[in-house]
């Protein structure tokens, strides 16, 4: 393939202007007014570049040039449309318009390939307006169940089932076979971190994105009068929460990257300033690309929390409401992007992704890769996201080369 330069902007006006927020970012949720002009103005979009359209029952939205040779074998391309509550204009939305870039490019460069080249933009990623997250992939893979989403609601209580009718959706009938043709998927994403920066990389292949732990911890000790109880006589839940806290975040710096603990949410009852703490809800949510390591680690979390509770005399209920396997990209592809990285001379790394994305819900089905570009400062599902130009361009350039590879060589079909 010849060398793609491309030069795309990073506020894409066009697009980004759909959602956004007076007072700085932008919020596009799931089946909102909003969200709806997103999808029909890439459809638009798509179709002035010569792509066939089309959109599944819950509102994914596909461009296809179809393959000349192998027509059923689809290289599939994108991300989610979807935002956080006045996020950035890059999470998710840079994937799709860099994928439908480098398909428009590769398409006017050297016509129909032999596989067929798809860029979607899926309907939901973030869990931002309902909670269920991946309602878009899970439904392109057929892992989304009706009766997951059938009772939940938005803040403002409307049923995500009306809100998807309202939007003229409905659920992926159950007689409908779950796609077999996708040969491969392929997604663009900011890192949403500062790796990439730190080391002064533009590119990231990522091999895996970590498996989760995460908890709901309920200490139950005895509030008390906070002037009349001595110390010692005391069943104090914040104090208790302290020393769990401390000693595990010191075994989690112990144990090392690419282990991190997260203590995100406190609650003591009664909160207030003269009551001894009866009562802290508290969450944890651990993270690491190896299964063993994260059970292990969890596990001795969970019997530290039993022995300082036991020690104090107060009761601690451990609840594990999430437990996500590590997800490894697959080895073929991951192999194939480190070597057009360095013919194409990119200025890369392989690492792993400490956030999950839609690839983690396609990659267990089809062969799965994703490509990192670099995040000013590491942040991201903030009006502040951004990127230097030069590396959203690295992206798409190698992103580009990487569909190229998959499409149009015989060479691809191996993969």
């Amino acid at each position: 393939m010849k060398d793609f330069k491309p030069e795309i902007k990073e506020s894409s006006e066009w697009l980004s202007k759909i959602g956004a927020d007076p007072t700085g970012g932008m919020t596009r949720l799931l089946y909102t007014p909003e969200w709806i002009d997103a999808q029909l103005a890439l459809k638009k979009a798509f179709e002035t570049a010569g792509l066939t359209t089309s959109r599944d029952a819950v509102g994914n939205l596909f461009g296809r040039l179809t393959g000349s040779k192998y027509p059923d074998k689809v290289i599939l391309t994108g991300s989610h449309i979807d935002t956080v509550v006045n996020g950035g204009n890059l999470d998710g939305q840079f994937g799709i318009e860099a994928s439908f870039m480098a398909i428009k490019y590769l398409k006017e460069t050297y016509g129909a390939p032999l596989r067929t080249l798809e860029v979607v933009s899926l309907a939901e990623e973030e869990g931002s307006r309902f909670p269920y997250v991946f309602w878009g992939s899970k439904n392109i893979v057929g892992s989304a169940k009706a009766e997951d989403v059938r009772d939940i609601c938005d803040a403002d209580c409307v049923n995500f089932v009306d809100a998807m009718h309202a939007a003229g959706f409905h659920f992926r009938p159950e007689s409908e076979p779950v796609r077999s043709d996708i040969a491969a998927f392929v997604e663009l994403h900011i890192e949403q971190g500062k790796v990439l920066e730190t080391e002064g990389k533009n590119i990231g292949v990522v091999t895996s994105i970590v498996g989760q732990r995460r908890y709901d911890i309920r200490l139950k000790g005895e509030a008390n009068h906070a002037g009349t109880t001595p110390m010692s006589y005391r069943k104090d839940t914040v104090y208790a929460f302290s020393r769990i806290c401390y000693e595990s975040i010191e075994k989690a710096r112990a144990e090392g990257d690419p282990l991190v603990l997260t203590f995100g949410k406190v609650e003591p009852k009664p909160n207030t300033v003269n009551v001894v703490p009866g009562f802290t809800h508290f969450t944890i949510d651990c993270r690491h690309t190896d299964k063993a390591t994260l059970v292990r680690f969890t596990k001795e979390i969970e019997a530290d929390i039993q022995r300082i509770a036991g020690e104090m005399g107060i009761t601690a209920e451990i609840d594990l409401w999430m437990d996500e396997d590590p997800i490894p990209m697959d080895k073929q592809l991951v192999a194939c992007l480190s070597h057009l990285c360095e013919a194409n001379k990119a200025n890369y790394r392989l690492m792993h992704s400490g956030a999950g994305h839609d690839s983690q819900i396609f990659a267990p089905r089809v062969p799965t890769v994703m490509i990192f570009v670099p995040s000013i400062n590491g942040i991201s599902h903030n009006p502040a996201e951004k990127t230097n130009q030069a590396d959203l361009d690295e992206g798409v350039r190698m992103l580009a080369h990487t569909l190229y590879q998959l499409a149009y060589t015989e060479q691809g079909g191996n993969i």
